[in-house]
């Protein structure tokens, strides 16, 4: 299964999983919260601090016709779409203090752009990695754009149907992608877990031969962690200082001690998938001893019949294995025997 490099980072099957902290507009428009969020997502133990470059005139038109309204539904149900994205961007002049900051403190940084324009200004930023947001995997325009430059792609699949993550693909790998990422996603804020189909997850990587991960909208951290058991490589959370402090997204975001608790958790998880392995192992060696063996419950004399009332299988395990009872039973003893010995050809007459 092939593997992508986002910076110094090898992402994909056997490799840590790469955890996104995605700030999104949990800023509210003020620059200090926005560092507050990146250092947090640091300490927590995020991997990556992932923004949104768009204005509201590249997303939309000042309109307040109904078709600009959000429809029910969703957290923005009645919103002008407008108002939306001006309230949710993230000030495209933050963007490079911002990447500073996060790469100060050990984060990779980079950025969803909605545009080529944004693909540009990501460029010049340096981004180590480019982001495809699951509304615009039908922009192809955009994909060959984000494509041409070289960079991995990660493209977000909530949505879509298989043929539009195919043509998706081969539009990035026409154009020059030559690391991609797919991340399965339900595009429902915030999403139920009945909803998310995480076994996608393993369909998506044997279909396109790319590293697969979860972008997740679902409350709380058990889903994340449930994605990693069925091969998710990449986890992104939105990512937020408090949800009580309104927001676009706030309300399905995670806040500082449930990252911090979803990354332990993934970290535990990755441990444990380990391989395909079967016996003990050394920890467990000590353990075997709790296995059932043949043992002598009732003295015998010499030349006593063995029954099923003087041999029977116990614990410890010092005797002989359980398979030789049949083989046991009905023999005699070649000595005297006290309860409690285990049991051993040696004891057989001959």
């Amino acid at each position: 299964m092939p593997h992508i490099q986002i910076g110094k980072r090898r992402v994909g099957p056997g490799q840590p999983v790469y955890v996104i902290a995605e700030m999104s507009g949990n800023h509210n428009q003020d620059f200090d919260v926005a560092v507050k969020i990146v250092e947090a997502a640091a300490a927590c133990g995020a991997d990556a601090v992932k923004l949104q470059t768009y204005t509201a005139d590249t997303m939309t038109i000042a309109s307040d016709r109904p078709e600009f309204r959000v429809g029910p539904g969703t957290l923005w149900e009645g919103q002008n779409l407008y108002d939306l994205y001006t309230q949710a961007h993230t000030p495209w002049a933050w963007q490079r203090q911002l990447r500073d900051v996060a790469v100060g403190l050990g984060l990779d940084f980079f950025s969803t752009a909605f545009d080529p324009a944004a693909v540009d200004f990501l460029e010049d930023l340096q981004v180590p990695v480019h982001k495809v947001a699951s509304f615009e995997i039908v922009d192809l325009p955009l994909i060959e754009k984000m494509a041409r430059t070289g960079k991995p792609m990660i493209i977000s699949t909530g949505m879509s149907s298989l043929e539009e993550i195919e043509e998706a693909v081969k539009t990035a790998r026409a154009a020059g992608a030559r690391q991609i990422a797919l991340l399965k996603c339900t595009s429902a804020y915030p999403a139920a877990p009945e909803d998310m189909n995480l076994l996608t997850i393993p369909h998506l990587a044997d279909t396109f031969g790319t590293p697969v991960g979860l972008s997740d909208h679902t409350m709380g951290t058990t889903v994340p962690v449930a994605a990693v058991a069925v091969g998710a490589c990449i986890v992104e959370k939105h990512f937020t200082l408090s949800r009580a402090t309104p927001g676009p997204d706030s309300a399905f975001s995670l806040e500082p001690a449930e990252l911090k608790e979803m990354v332990s958790a993934i970290r535990v998880a990755e441990k444990s998938l380990g391989g395909v392995k079967y016996g003990s192992g050394a920890k467990e060696e000590n353990s075997k001893v709790f296995r059932r063996s043949l043992f002598v419950v009732k003295a015998v004399k010499a030349g006593d019949l063995f029954t099923a009332e003087n041999i029977r299988a116990i614990r410890p395990g010092f005797g002989m294995h359980t398979r030789h009872l049949g083989e046991v039973l009905g023999k005699h003893a070649g000595r005297d025997i006290a309860a409690g010995t285990p049991m051993n050809w040696e004891l057989i007459s001959s």
